[in-house]
């Protein structure tokens, strides 16, 4: 289709346009502070009570495997994602790292030979998954919005119908937590959702709701950030009544007290996340990144991605002056062709 010079000019401007827009718009919200919805939803972990059973890893893949769950998909409904499957049937599941598999893990450290200061434990368990970042850096960069943050409960949600796989996503989690299905035709991007699919009915994360010794606890953010901040005043050998499944819930155990690092990652951790992580060994042996700071780390993604609607609109405009010189040289030649030919048909 022929396209005038007017119709040219019009164009370029409203893609100039939309691309300003763009800019301006997201310049905004990547200069806005990051806001915490009031009932925000998320987890508290404490390394101290967490034996390793991993029950959660297991209730985990059985509950995303349900429709609506971060691991469904219709090609394979009814069977859970295991690892290691054998002619179909799974004989034996223990993933070393997260995968498009596996949205939960627990891993082990062990100070071995190390020498360790009195009271500090030799060992720790940690549990990994994603921390839905009040402010995430995913989400920031996802250019369809295919990854959103629930404005009611904070929770990083993914929308496969959207998503065309750029994986721009996995490059800025500071976490590391994104994963990718490659090995399928029509691949989506994988992670921990906090079973969003199961508030509808009234429940809440499988790896809280079935951890017998409530290390992992579900609940109002706040709420746990006040039991978090209870759990650091305690002594070491006091008695504590802990909360198991639900912050709120009337289920209580009562342990004694072990020791902890004064801190409580998560509070302020790369402008602070939804999943709250208590320890008697310091962080950095569980895994964390030392190099994670508090800075909200959209402010770091934004310098590459406030160019991307630029760029859209300058391949456009690139596009359609090359359409148009395209056109126009046809044209020429079709006019220096068309006497010859008539020429040479008399």
């Amino acid at each position: 289709m022929a396209i005038n010079r007017r119709d040219f000019l019009k164009f370029s401007a409203g893609a100039g346009l939309l691309a300003g827009a763009g800019v301006e718009t997201a310049s905004a919200a990547a200069e806005a502070p990051p806001q915490m919805p009031k009932d925000a939803l998320g987890i508290l972990y404490d390394a101290t009570l967490c034996i390793g059973c991993m029950s959660c890893m297991v209730n985990c893949k059985k509950a995303n495997a349900e429709p609506g769950g971060a691991l469904f998909h219709r090609e394979t409904e009814g069977q859970i994602p295991y690892e290691y499957p054998k002619d179909g049937d799974a004989i034996y599941d223990a993933p070393i790292r997260l995968s498009d598999k596996t949205l939960c893990i627990i891993k082990a450290y062990r100070a071995g030979d190390k020498a360790v200061e009195p009271d500090t434990p030799a060992s720790s368990f940690v549990k990994q998954h994603c921390l839905h970042c009040i402010d995430p850096a995913c989400v920031s960069v996802c250019p369809v919005k295919a990854l959103q943050k629930q404005p009611d409960t904070g929770i990083i949600t993914y929308n496969k119908n959207r998503c065309f796989g750029c994986r721009y996503c996995q490059i800025a989690c500071p976490f590391g937590i994104p994963q990718y299905e490659w090995s399928k035709a029509s691949p989506s991007v994988i992670k921990c959702q906090l079973c969003n699919h199961r508030l509808a009915q009234g429940k809440y994360s499988a790896c809280c709701e079935y951890c017998p010794t409530g290390a992992s606890i579900f609940g109002r953010v706040e709420d746990l950030r006040e039991e978090a901040k209870r759990r650091l005043a305690l002594k070491t050998g006091d008695s504590y009544n802990y909360p198991v499944q639900h912050v709120d819930g009337r289920q209580r155990t009562e342990k004694v007290v072990e020791h902890y690092v004064d801190h409580i990652y998560g509070m302020n951790e790369a402008g602070g996340t939804q999943y709250l992580f208590l320890a008697g060994v310091e962080f950095n042996k569980l895994g964390f990144n030392p190099r994670i700071s508090d800075m909200v780390y959209p402010r770091l993604t934004w310098s590459y991605v406030s160019h991307v609607p630029a760029l859209i609109g300058a391949l456009l405009v690139a596009g359609t002056v090359t359409r148009l010189v395209t056109q126009r040289m046809e044209r020429n030649k079709n006019k220096d062709q068309t006497p010859t030919d008539e020429a040479d048909a008399s």
